[in-house]
């Protein structure tokens, strides 16, 4: 099978070299064009030595990002820019008939109001808004097959998604109770240079931020909201913890029910319904607990969850690394659903 030409646009940045690490050694993927301002002219090996074993990264350049050339270079393009830039790109690619994958945030709301609440500024092409597919591969796989435009999700909204959106399509917990805290590493802010994450002021350090009103509630809630059929409003407290990458993120929820032996039961149907066959979803058995030593590199989300009989709550928890399965490495998962490949090629 001829391999797919591939391109990154914005590859030097944490999400764009890991798409640069996935796609080198994905036996579908020809990665031909890698985009940089910063790095233009140098080869990928001069930047990223680590990656320098493989022959391509010693002639493979960074460019400046020319929509016109990418899409006659790449029938698949990624776009690893932050928000309020990636739609700049995105559209001439798409009229131009290349296939895209966006990870940054300006195409997974279908509300231009709700992103102009949540990120300050007017959309830059709403009439995109309805043609992107939101890239949860385990809810949105038959979409994502048909898609040649994905908006990946944000690395804590997958944390939080995966678990919850099970429990609402079966009417098992109440809409209007979640609590969602979440711990991620430092690498979820992006590589930048700002005071507030050197490694003095991160390390020996745990500490809440976004409060009361993180961004990434635009897309929870518009999420929740369809699963549940009714708007759905949550309380989210991301923290930065002192890691380079991972995700730990603890829900608390008010079941319908009292806790019980049926109600576990239910609770493990669902999920085992949901999840028992996805490749990258582990339900965590008997006394184990997510523990982000055990996905970081990887794409995998891992989940437990326990009944509280004395809160009458229903505890979930789960364990991803932010930029693979939360970001770059679902990126990958959406390509390899979109050309037919199977789902984890070039992921395990």
């Amino acid at each position: 099978m001829k391999a797919v030409k591939v391109a990154i646009v914005g590859a030097s940045g944490y999400a764009g070299e890991e798409l640069v690490r996935l796609l080198l050694s994905h036996p579908q993927a020809d990665l031909v064009a890698v985009t940089s301002r910063q790095y233009a002219g140098q080869t990928l090996a001069q930047v990223f030595p680590k990656f320098s074993h493989y022959p391509k990264t010693r002639t493979l350049r960074f460019t400046e990002p020319n929509a016109e050339l990418l899409a006659k270079e790449a029938e698949f393009v990624f776009l690893a820019l932050p928000h309020g830039v990636a739609a700049e790109y995105a559209v001439p690619l798409l009229q131009l008939g290349a296939s895209v994958i966006d990870l940054s945030a300006d195409f997974r709301l279908k509300d231009a109001a709700v992103y102009q609440e949540f990120y300050a500024h007017e959309h830059p092409a709403p009439e995109l808004l309805e043609k992107s597919v939101y890239g949860l591969p385990e809810i949105y796989r038959e979409k994502i097959t048909k898609a040649d435009f994905v908006a990946c999700p944000g690395c804590y909204p997958t944390s939080i998604l995966l678990p919850v959106l099970p429990l609402l399509r079966a009417n098992l917990i109440r809409p209007d109770s979640i609590i969602a805290d979440s711990l991620s590493g430092v690498t979820g802010a992006g590589r930048k240079v700002e005071a507030e994450y050197l490694f003095a002021e991160c390390n020996e350090s745990v500490r809440p931020y976004g409060i009361p009103k993180h961004r990434h509630l635009s897309e929870l809630e518009q999420e929740l909201s369809l699963a549940a059929g009714t708007p759905v409003t949550i309380q989210f407290t991301p923290h930065l913890i002192p890691v380079n990458r991972g995700i730990l993120t603890t829900l608390y929820l008010q079941p319908l029910e009292k806790p019980s032996e049926d109600l576990a039961k239910k609770i493990s149907a669902t999920y085992q319904q949901a999840y028992g066959n996805e490749p990258f979803i582990r339900i965590l058995e008997s006394k184990a607990l997510p523990d982000t030593k055990n996905v970081v590199g990887t794409n995998f989300l891992d989940l437990a969850w326990r009944l509280d009989p004395r809160t009458g709550r229903l505890i979930v928890m789960s364990a991803e690394d932010n930029i693979v399965k939360g970001t770059s490495g679902q990126a990958i998962q959406c390509f390899n659903i979109m050309n037919g490949f199977t789902e984890t090629t070039g992921l395990i």
